[in-house]
């Protein structure tokens, strides 16, 4: 089980410009995980949500929503990065995401993250920009590639 690098103060966030985070666990992707996201956002594209006839599709079977991919950056980042010392984080957005490889279901994946700046933001707070990638166990290209901007404050 990875344990996340904790930083329990601004000064600490701001001497994390530059530092590589390194990986998270590998986290398994379902055919109901695969489903439920289908559910929430109405995206119900067959080789997502029918096995069947994804078997014939142009991956061999279902594969994961690009979006849902990049929705796990949240939860694997955890467990890069304890933030402690901050009042509010919030995702400010992305300034670049591709998806080089698709996510077959039943396959693994784990994220890697690395702080590329931390600069000061008005409202007393901190904007970190990241780089994550998603990879995928056994494949050699990534399943996605994103540069995030997050901002806490104090």
């Amino acid at each position: 089980m990875t344990i996340p690098l904790r930083v329990d103060d601004f000064e600490g966030i701001r001497a994390l410009a530059g530092r590589d985070l390194g990986q998270s666990d590998w986290l398994e992707i379902s055919q109901e995980q695969i489903q439920l996201f289908a559910d929430a956002t109405g995206d119900q594209q067959w080789i997502h949500v029918d096995p069947e006839r994804a078997k014939a599709g142009p991956f061999g079977g279902t594969i994961a929503h690009g979006y849902l991919t990049l929705a796990l950056i949240i939860p694997l980042f955890g467990e890069l990065l304890e933030l402690n010392g901050v009042r509010m984080s919030v995702n400010y957005g992305l300034e670049k995401v591709r998806f080089p490889s698709p996510v077959p279901v039943g396959s693994k994946i784990r994220l890697s993250g690395q702080v590329v700046s931390v600069d000061e933001v008005a409202g007393d707070g901190v904007q970190m920009l990241l780089d994550f990638v998603i990879e995928v166990d056994g494949q050699d290209k990534p399943a996605c590639v994103a540069r995030a901007v997050y901002r806490h404050y104090a």
